[in-house]
């Protein structure tokens, strides 16, 4: 049983390397056209397992594997996109700024923090919708919440 799983496994992560699938009804029908059996939920099993997240590229959501999302360019453009598109509020708490995001996106923003090695974070923690930023000090959280604030068009 594992083979088969893990041939699956291999199967779609060979797809998300290699196209856009925008939805897990896609991953199972291409899936399928290869000869699996899969359904829905053993797709959405699947995924998980893979770390797959669905990222915006192009305009278009469609999943990416982590190493996909790492590998990006995070300059300091790019960083200003994803937070402009995909944070919602930042606010300093002690050390920690916490980012509020759309359900689903919190590793995303995480992500591109992490990737633009910004002075003041030593790291993040993301779940669904909220993330962690862990700064160096008091001062470093209140700098980079207003940091984050202006990305997103607001005031700090």
């Amino acid at each position: 049983m594992n083979g088969a799983r893990d041939r699956r496994l291999r199967a779609l992560s060979g797809l998300l390397r290699e196209s856009a699938l925008p939805s897990q009804e896609e991953a199972t029908a291409r899936l399928r056209a290869l000869g699996f059996a899969a359904t829905q939920a053993t797709v959405s099993r699947d995924l998980d397992r893979l770390g797959a997240v669905k990222v915006k590229r192009d305009g278009r959501l469609a999943y990416a594997l982590p190493d996909q999302i790492a590998g990006a360019d995070y300059s300091a453009d790019r960083l200003e996109r994803i937070v402009a598109e995909w944070a919602l509020s930042a606010e300093a708490a002690g050390q920690i700024v916490v980012v509020r995001t759309p359900p689903g996106s919190a590793h995303v923003v995480a992500s591109a923090i992490d990737g633009a090695q910004l002075s003041q974070a030593a790291g993040t923690v993301s779940g669904d919708d909220t993330l962690f930023v862990a700064a160096r000090s008091e001062e470093d959280a209140r700098a980079l919440a207003r940091r984050l604030a202006a990305m997103m068009g607001r005031p700090a």
